[in-house]
């Protein structure tokens, strides 16, 4: 290939790969690519510096800037005072397939694993809005207070922070015992305590450290899918166990079929929003034991309570040590934090806090110090204070906006607590459709059929969130989203 071929070649190239890049970011891609599709092949030489920089129009500096950085990483050789050559060891291509890639289809490439968890996957691209369940409203969190004690810990250079992490930051592992002591009527040492990025962390910390793959989960039906999905990917078995007004309705044990792992949310059941009555906690108690069974507790949104009175953990209630309390912060504070904390049974928190460093390792000391002192100030508390109150309020102009246009055709349970209410329709009505139609209308929500992993026992209904909605915005988008439902409910009578 003669000089003024190859010039032409990365002419062409050159203007295919001018998308707002750099000059010379762009120049060095094009001759790479022509590189590593075979359109210049090994020992090649390459034009001089000083030539293609006056074909191209470009300075020689910016030429010699490039072939030195195709230098540096292997795809040409430099010569000493000879030309500049395509370096040998990259492999020729063949001419047949030279510049054409055929890429694979979506998830063609994924594992088994891979593949489940894409094919389960529930989570929506959009967490904002009438009417998003579970996302809390970030404008009345006190960013100027959270942004002043980040400042304060980064300003004094406290090098500890920049560090690993022993499980968490100590202070923070205090102040969370003393909280939990308080609110939730638990007795636990700081040592139980470890601070995780969420609580998807939290229960594939759970999963690798208690299962192993084939070992049978009890999970509430319905029930969190981002549980079911990574409990599904740790190889784990998973058991529908149906929800009824007293919460999960726990089979009899019998024998080769006990569960490893039992998945419950007692306080407020998600989504059903149902309270775990005492006999089936003591049932559940009972049963963990008798197996040898672990109980996780996820208590996501028990401190936003709209009733004076609060539900004691089930990890108080266990003589035993069978539960392992999992609570987040996503709901209290805000999503973005991503910082959720483990309680442990005392003879397990060593291994526990080991897996921890050994599979994660464990950081962001600056943002859990800054917690910590946002606990113990009172910050917190009077950030829970005042958002219930707001939330309480937008959880009735929700459900009075509901009622009184689809009274009879819907059901609600719980809303006790929480950030969302479920709706279960009394006519059986495609739910994942009635979303898609919504979704077009601006209106955003969770079908309850997606919440079911027994699908002879599903029901159909809405998953609707609250809290991120202005309560004179509740109204207008409730009507929209009814008069839809409405439609949909009267072709189903049909």
């Amino acid at each position: 290939m003669n000089t003024a071929s190859q010039i032409t070649l990365i002419r062409q190239r050159f203007e295919r790969e001018s998308t707002g890049r750099k000059l010379r970011t762009t120049l060095y891609l094009a001759i790479r690519h022509l590189i590593l599709d075979g359109a210049l092949p090994p020992g090649t030489p390459l034009p001089a510096t000083r030539v293609l920089a006056d074909e191209l129009g470009f300075s020689r500096s910016t030429l010699v800037r490039v072939y030195e950085q195709l230098v540096v990483e292997g795809y040409l050789q430099s010569r000493g005072g000879a030309s500049t050559i395509v370096s040998e060891a990259i492999p020729a291509a063949s001419s047949e397939k030279s510049g054409v890639f055929e890429l694979p289809r979506p998830g063609a490439s994924l594992s088994l694993r891979g593949r489940e968890i894409a094919r389960h996957a529930n989570s929506s691209r959009i967490q904002g809005g009438a009417f998003v369940p579970g996302v809390p409203d970030v404008g009345l969190f006190p960013f100027p207070t959270w942004r002043r004690l980040l400042s304060k810990n980064v300003r004094f250079e406290q090098r500890h922070l920049a560090r690993y992490s022993q499980g968490g930051y100590g202070p923070l592992k205090v102040a969370l015992a003393n909280y939990l002591r308080a609110s939730r009527m638990m007795a636990c040492t700081p040592q139980q305590i470890l601070i995780l990025n969420g609580s998807h962390q939290a229960i594939d910390l759970c999963a690798r450290m208690l299962c192993d793959p084939g070992d049978r989960v009890w999970m509430e039906d319905p029930g969190y899918w981002g549980a079911r999905n990574v409990l599904r990917a740790n190889g784990l078995s998973l058991v529908p166990i149906p929800i009824d007004e007293e919460g999960i309705n726990p089979p009899e044990v019998t024998a080769g079929e006990q569960p490893r792992l039992m998945f419950v949310s007692p306080s407020s059941q998600y989504p059903t929003g149902v309270v775990m009555s005492l006999s089936r906690r003591l049932r559940l108690l009972e049963q963990a034991e008798a197996s040898g069974a672990w109980i996780i507790e996820d208590d996501y949104d028990n401190e936003i309570r709209y009733h004076p009175h609060t539900i004691g953990a089930l990890f108080g209630q266990s003589r035993t040590q069978r539960v392992l309390y999992l609570g987040t912060f996503s709901k209290v504070m805000f999503p973005g934090l991503r910082l959720a904390y483990l309680v442990v049974p005392e003879y397990l928190a060593e291994s526990f806090a080991i897996g921890n460093a050994e599979l994660y390792r464990e950081g962001r000391m600056i943002e859990q110090a800054a917690l910590a002192e946002f606990i113990d100030a009172g910050h917190l508390g009077a950030h829970l204070k005042r958002v219930r109150n707001i939330y309480q309020e937008r959880r009735n102009v929700l459900h009075t906006a509901i009622e009184s246009r689809l009274q009879g055709e819907v059901r609600t349970t719980g809303g006790m607590a929480g950030l969302h209410l479920p709706y279960f329709f009394e006519t059986p009505v495609d739910d994942v459709a009635l979303a898609s139609e919504a979704l077009d209308a601006g209106i955003v929500f969770r079908p309850l059929s997606m919440y079911y992993d027994d699908v002879q026992h599903r029901r159909t209904g809405m998953v609707l969130g609250f809290a991120a909605v202005p309560s004179e915005a509740i109204d207008a988008a409730a009507g929209r989203l009814c008069g839809i439902v409405e439609r949909h409910l009267k072709a189903a009578a049909r």
